[in-house]
C-alpha cells in the first residue's frame, strides 16, 4: 500500500495525518482517455475534481468531496529522447521509480528534493525542491507537460506550444487541470560527493554567503535549543564511487535518523521539558562523514518519522536576519521544538507561482512531530517569515490567502487570468484553492 492512507468509509488521509476528506467517488484511470472521461463525467454530475498523488502535502490542496482521481495506474516512462536529453513519464510515477529507472539508463535529473515517495505530478504541482546554487526545483527541469482541462480535452504545453500555460502549469496547484504526463530534462548519470559535518550555528550564519558560493548544493539543519547545526555540501565528483557502507548507512540513516529519532520524538511529546536536553544529544549524535554516490542516493533519504511541516521561501539576502529572529523567538518563547529547522536555497526561476519565481531564494522549514501541538510555533514562525515577504510552500502548512499572494507574486494576476480561461466554472476548485487563488 502506498503512503496515502485510504481509511474506512472511503475516507482519504494525507501522509502527515492532519488532512482527511470523504470524496463522493474515487477513480483510478488506466489511461489518459479514461482520465478525460472521468473529468467529463464529474462535470456532468456537478462534482468537483481533484487528483492526488501519495498525499505528501500537509495542506488540503488535494482534498475533495467530489471525484478524487488516483493516478497509480498511470505510471512508467513513456519515452527517452537521447538527442534532446529528455524523458517523458506518466503523471503517477513515483519519483523513486523514476530515479531508479533513469539510473539504469545511465541518466539522472540535475537536482531533486530529499524525499522521493511523491508522484512526479504531485511533487512538481506543489513546487517540491532540493537545494542548489545554480540548479532549481524539480518543476524547473520540466520541458513539456500534458494536462486534461475542464472540458475534458488534452492540452500539451512547452516553451513553444501554449507557452503561457507552460509558464503556469509547471507549478499549477492542480487548479488548471489534471496533469497526465511530464517531460523532464535529464543528463548523463554523474557522481556527487557529500560532505556532512556539524558546525556551530553562529559560524554557519557568518559564513553562509561563502558556503553557498563554494558549493553546488549546500544545506543545513539547525537544532532549536542548541547552538549547533549539521551541514551538508554536495558537489559533483570525478569519482570513484564510495557509497556509505551498509552498516554505517543503517546506523546513521535508519537507527539514528529514524529509529532513535522516533523514540526521542515520543519522549519529547510525552514530556516536553526533556526536549532541549534531547536536542543537545541529537545535535551531537551525527558525526562528520563523506561519501560519493549517484545523485538520488545522495540527495534523498528515508523519512519514517511522521511530522507536520511549514516552509517559507524568503529572498536569499534576508536568510541570516530571518534565522536570527527565528532563534530569538524560540529562545524566549517557552516552546519546546524537537525537530531540526532545515535551510536550503534555490536560484530564481521563471515559473509564475514558483516560490523562487523571479528571485534568488532561501528556504526555511520548521517541523513538529506528528501529534504534537504545532500551531503556536508555526504561527510565531509565520509572522517572522511574512515580515520578510516570505512565500509558503504550496504543499506545507500556512495561513496565507489570495490577497497576500497578489502582493508577494508579481505575476499572480497572470495565473488567475489563465485559470479563468481554462477552468471558468471552477471544476478543479476546493477550499484550499479558493483560499490561495481567490474565488
Amino acid at each position: 500500500m502506498s503512503s496515502t492512507a485510504s481509511g474506512k468509509n472511503g475516507t482519504w488521509r494525507n501522509w502527515g495525518g492532519n488532512v482527511s476528506a470523504r470524496p463522493a467517488r474515487q477513480v483510478a484511470p488506466a489511461s489518459v482517455e479514461e482520465l478525460a472521461a472521468a473529468v467529463r463525467r464529474a462535470r456532468e454530475d456537478g462534482l468537483k475534481v481533484k487528483a492526488v498523488g501519495t498525499g505528501h502535502s500537509f495542506t488540503s490542496i488535494a482534498a475533495t468531496d467530489g471525484v478524487l482521481i488516483r493516478p497509480q495506474l498511470l505510471t512508467g516512462i513513456r519515452s527517452i529522447d537521447r538527442d534532446s536529453m529528455t524523458v517523458t513519464v506518466e503523471a503517477g510515477t513515483p519519483l523513486k521509480r523514476l530515479n531508479a529507472a533513469l539510473a539504469r539508463e545511465g541518466l539522472s535529473l540535475t537536482n531533486m528534493g530529499d524525499i522521493m515517495e511523491q508522484t512526479v505530478s504531485g511533487a512538481t504541482s506543489t513546487g517540491t525542491h532540493g537545494t542548489g546554487r545554480a540548479s532549481a526545483s524539480i518543476a524547473a527541469q520540466i520541458k513539456g507537460l500534458e494536462l486534461v482541462t475542464a472540458d475534458g480535452s488534452l492540452l500539451t504545453c512547452s516553451e513553444k506550444e501554449n507557452p503561457e500555460v507552460f509558464a503556469a502549469a509547471r507549478i499549477g496547484l492542480g487548479a488548471l487541470g489534471v496533469v497526465t504526463a511530464i517531460t523532464f530534462a535529464v543528463e548523463p548519470l554523474f557522481l556527487l560527493t557529500a560532505r556532512e559535518e556539524p558546525m556551530p550555528f553562529e559560524r554557519v550564519l557568518a559564513e553562509f554567503d561563502q558556503l553557498w558560493a563554494e558549493n553546488e548544493h549546500f544545506e543545513f539543519y539547525w537544532f532549536p535549543h542548541t547552538g549547533s547545526t549539521n551541514t551538508k555540501r554536495n558537489n559533483r565528483s570525478a569519482g570513484p564511487a564510495q557509497p556509505v557502507g551498509q552498516l554505517a548507512g543503517w546506523f546513521e540513516d535508519e537507527f539514528l535518523s529514524n529509529g532513535v529519532f522516533q523514540v526521542a520524538q515520543w519522549v519529547g511529546r510525552a514530556v516536553p521539558a526533556t526536549v532541549p536536553a534531547i536536542a543537545r544529544v541529537s545535535s551531537r549524535a551525527l558525526s562528520a562523514r563523506t561519501y560519493t554516490d549517484i545523485p538520488y542516493k545522495v540527495f534523498t533519504s528515508p523519512r519514517r518519522v511522521r511530522f507536520v511541516e511549514m516552509e517559507y521561501a524568503v529572498p536569499r539576502a534576508a536568510l541570516v536576519a530571518t534565522l536570527r529572529e527565528l532563534k530569538a523567538m524560540v529562545d524566549r518563547s517557552g516552546l519546546r521544538v524537537s525537530f531540526p529547522v532545515e535551510v536550503r536555497t534555490a536560484p530564481a526561476d521563471d515559473i509564475i507561482l514558483s516560490t523562487a519565481s523571479g528571485r534568488d531564494s532561501a528556504y526555511i522549514a520548521v517541523h513538529m512531530f506528528r501529534g504534537t501541538p504545532y500551531q503556536a510555533y508555526f504561527t510565531a514562525a509565520e509572522r517572522i517569515f511574512t515580515a520578510h515577504e516570505g512565500r509558503p510552500h504550496w504543499g506545507k502548512v500556512h495561513t496565507r490567502d489570495a490577497e497576500y499572494f497578489a502582493r508577494v507574486y508579481p505575476r499572480f494576476g497572470e495565473f488567475t487570468a489563465l485559470r479563468d480561461r481554462l477552468d471558468p466554472d471552477r471544476l478543479f476548485q476546493n477550499d484550499y484553492v479558493r483560499r490561495v487563488l481567490g474565488a
